[in-house]
């Protein structure tokens, strides 16, 4: 008997400015894929009846908080799973309002594509252009404008082909490696799960189709090695003789292809040994590759602990102290400030960090570089310079998202107050 097809995973964010149907968009996604349970749908069907709404308000399987439903606002991530025959979704349902562009950032930051909504009564706004430009700092690989409201319009080819044109030119300025445009309605579901009726003039597919065929395996690094050790794994305790001389290291793979047999660097020592076996959650496994959780098991006993890299002897990631990178400062409780202390987190590997010096900061509605700017205020983003106490192994950002990324966190109060990503190391 065949094994089961392993069904891969798309990560997505939905963005885009407040009210332009987000939530309803997710809400419409499930209820057509027939991925809600039937109590949550009375519940949804409820809360609608009680409002008095003409239609059962579908934004309410998302908008989970209090807040959201009282305000009719979407706050935090909302994240939610669902799964068709051909593949399994994760959405994170980020923010629309400027205050919430840092939960935006959090949601995007490990998306495969981004849905940036856009009303067709208004068009492209701030926000839209926003979340645009994140979408593309943050390096997801697709996107995807999702015209809605077509239903107000009248289903209006033109209303929609002036969209197009609009947002096509703004991203002529951005760094977009694919770019997907479909007009839809989530209040009636034209071109969600199934292609619409009403827009005979619109000849792609629809979103849910989309989804399920764009290509993303393309999109993982499987050329650069990178494997940050998490823990060391010594079962000393074990009656079992043969795992009492076991020695792991246990890890998610960020970067590359790892099978037994191949020679690896161990990094900050540079010495090279050969790997033996890797074991998967459900056993021993023939290769690994990320996002894949594992455990290494080497030939030779090295001096390997949490933080360092294993990696390929002539494929290495930076070895720095020095980094140049952009953030996006998330605390509103103080001030990025050149000279402030604070700690970094990079893959498994913490360390205490000062900026050097804020070289600008960025207007991310009109890509202005903001050069004589003195700090970083909440949701506000620049180019810093960062002095890190310890070397770490690193890549660009464009390159690898997992060993180009980090975040920044505040000494006293343990609290994340940036996030940030690697343009240049020394």
């Amino acid at each position: 008997m065949a094994a089961p097809k392993q069904m891969d995973i798309l990560r997505f964010a939905t963005a885009g400015s407040v009210d332009d149907g987000k939530s309803t968009l997710i809400g419409r996604l499930l209820y057509d894929s027939k991925s809600i349970f039937e109590d949550q749908l009375e519940s949804v069907e409820r809360t609608s009846a009680d409002r008095g709404e003409e239609y059962t308000n579908l934004a309410l399987l998302t908008d989970g908080l209090r807040a959201e439903r009282e305000q009719g606002i979407t706050i935090d991530v909302a994240y939610r799973y669902f799964a068709t025959p051909r593949r399994k979704f994760i959405i994170a349902d980020t923010p629309g309002h400027i205050q919430y562009t840092r939960n935006m950032v959090t949601g995007a930051s490990t998306a495969d594509l981004a849905i940036i909504l856009v009303d067709a009564r208004k068009g492209i706004l701030e926000q839209s252009r926003r979340h645009a430009f994140l979408t593309t700092l943050l390096k997801v690989p697709h996107l995807v404008v999702a015209v809605n409201k077509m239903d107000l319009v009248g289903y209006e080819q033109g209303t929609y082909e002036s969209i197009v044109d609009e947002f096509t030119a703004f991203a002529s300025k951005l760094d977009v490696a694919d770019l997907t445009f479909i007009p839809l309605s989530a209040l009636h579901g034209d071109n969600v799960v199934e292609r619409s009726v009403n827009m005979p003039w619109y000849e792609g597919p629809s979103l849910l189709h989309h989804l399920e065929h764009v290509h993303i395996a393309s999109d993982r690094n499987l050329i650069d090695v990178r494997f940050p050790v998490q823990y060391v794994i010594r079962p000393h305790a074990s009656t079992d003789p043969e795992l009492h001389d076991y020695r792991g290291y246990a890890g998610q793979v960020a970067g590359g292809v790892l099978k037994p047999g191949d020679e690896v660097v161990h990094l900050p020592s540079g010495l090279t040994t050969t790997i033996t076996h890797i074991d998967g959650p459900g056993g021993p496994v023939d290769e690994a590759f990320a996002p894949m959780s594992v455990t290494l098991r080497l030939a030779d006993e090295i001096d390997i602990s949490r933080g360092d890299m294993i990696a390929r002897p002539n494929n290495r990631p930076e070895v720095a102290q020095d980094l140049d990178a952009m953030v996006c400062w998330m605390t509103p409780d103080r001030q990025l400030t050149p000279r402030m202390k604070v700690v970094l987190k990079h893959t498994t590997r913490t360390a205490k960090a000062m900026v050097k010096e804020l070289n600008y900061r960025l207007d991310v509605n009109t890509l202005h570089r903001d050069e004589s700017a003195q700090s970083l205020g909440l949701n506000e983003i620049g180019r810093v310079s960062l002095r890190v106490t310890q070397p770490l192994f690193v890549d660009d950002y464009a390159r690898n998202r997992l060993t180009g990324g980090f975040i920044l966190i505040d000494e006293a109060t343990n609290n994340t107050v940036a996030a940030g990503m690697i343009t240049g190391a020394k």
